[in-house]
């Protein structure tokens, strides 16, 4: 099994900045990453296996609703230790951090901002001791980066709802007890609808032959003739915003993610640097090579500054959608910039499992397109500063 090296790099010192709290959160989920995860992670992502045994430890470290308030068994805690929750998840692995992203800001998130009472003491206290698995289904096939645009729709039939049509790309799908899915009814009004498994006409069928994100399970969902009840309508908000607010949430935690992933390669090529010999010497004792790590740990710097700086503006209830946007964007960006580099560095080591660099790679390749693609924020940057907008 693998031995779990890393130590986190904090050049400018931003442990200043965290409370103790912050602190806690950030070393117990490091702590369970590095006897839980790193030494297995390799084997499952060869073989495209998600590692079911490690929903129950995420559940005991808190990974489940993080900013869900207690009396729904969440943790209560607040925006920055979501944040540094999904940066150590990710420093292990993308596939098991989309989980994580998935279950508590696709699926709780608008359980508890969009449902009843009632909706939130059924689903919330499941959903966080990991009883019950949850996915999201916004995404069609034919509709990604216009989710406006969906053909899912539901019809009221008097005593119950009729939905038909079909999500693609869906994380936790094949596996899901419960979906939070967005459909138009007769008027063209886009709801979420809770749909659980084993109503009649509810298919999971899994998506194969993934390069990427091969340690987390895909698929679609696929609605012919469901009948969902009237009490599982999301009954306080509709329209677009209302996925578009999940998304918020779940972007948020990308961006600190990626970064955990990014900290994970620069630290491998560090190490890796000081212990390989070429031409007489380590090869971090050349020019070239600490170029490398110099623009590295530089660019980590400043996506630790930028998440941090969010999450202020998160708690206080202030930051902007897009806000949120940029973050994803850029630090998803950085952190496939860091992955190449630092498989370059490792040469031919850097192809194979006994490092994590290429398994972080190809699954950057998907968290830089989902939730919002690296050219779609960078559009929604640009109406935010402009007011024009790119998208019509």
């Amino acid at each position: 099994m693998a031995q779990d090296l890393f130590q986190s790099p904090d050049y400018y010192g931003l442990d200043d900045l965290l409370s103790e709290e912050h602190k806690l959160v950030r070393e117990a989920t490091r702590e369970w990453v590095k006897r839980d995860v790193s030494p297995v992670i390799e084997d499952y992502a060869q073989k495209a296996e998600f590692p079911k045994e490690m929903v129950k430890g995420l559940a005991e470290i808190g990974a489940f609703g993080p900013y869900i308030p207690t009396e729904y068994g969440g943790a209560g805690l607040d925006q920055i230790s979501y944040g540094l929750m999904m940066q150590e998840i990710e420093r292990g692995d993308s596939g098991i951090r989309s989980t994580c992203s998935v279950q508590s800001s696709l699926v709780m998130y608008p359980i508890y901002a969009y449902g009843n009472e009632e909706q939130r003491n059924k689903y919330l206290p499941k959903l966080a001791s990991g009883e019950f698995l949850g996915s999201f289904g916004l995404t069609e096939p034919d509709f990604g980066s216009n989710p406006g645009g969906m053909v899912t729709n539901f019809k009221d039939m008097g005593d119950h709802y009729l939905l038909n049509g079909a999500k693609m790309w869906i994380s936790n799908a094949p596996f899901c007890d419960v979906a939070v899915v967005w459909a138009k009814n007769e008027e063209g009004r886009i709801h979420g609808l809770i749909v659980e498994r084993g109503m009649e006409g509810f298919t999971t069928p899994e998506t194969h032959g993934k390069w990427s994100l091969r340690a987390s399970a895909t698929g679609e969902l696929v609605f012919d003739n469901v009948k969902v009840p009237k009490e599982n309508l999301l009954p306080n908000k509709s329209g677009l915003g209302a996925p578009l607010g999940c998304l918020d949430s779940a972007r948020f935690g990308i961006a600190w993610g990626a970064l955990g992933a990014a900290m994970d390669c620069y630290d491998t090529a560090l190490r890796y640097s000081k212990e390989r010999v070429q031409f007489g010497k380590p090869i971090g004792g050349f020019q070239l090579q600490q170029k490398k790590l110099a623009e590295m740990i530089t660019e980590i710097t400043k996506a630790q500054l930028l998440t941090w700086r969010l999450g202020v503006l998160k708690n206080e209830g202030n930051a902007t959608s897009a806000q949120i946007s940029m973050a994803k964007r850029n630090n998803v960006d950085m952190a496939l910039k860091i992955c190449r580099e630092a498989r370059q560095m490792l040469g031919g080591m850097g192809i194979t499992g006994e490092y994590p660099i290429m398994r972080h790679m190809m699954n950057l390749e998907s968290v830089v397109t989902y939730e919002g693609t690296h050219d779609i924020h960078l559009l929604i940057t640009g109406l935010d500063i402009t007011g024009f907008n790119a998208f019509k």
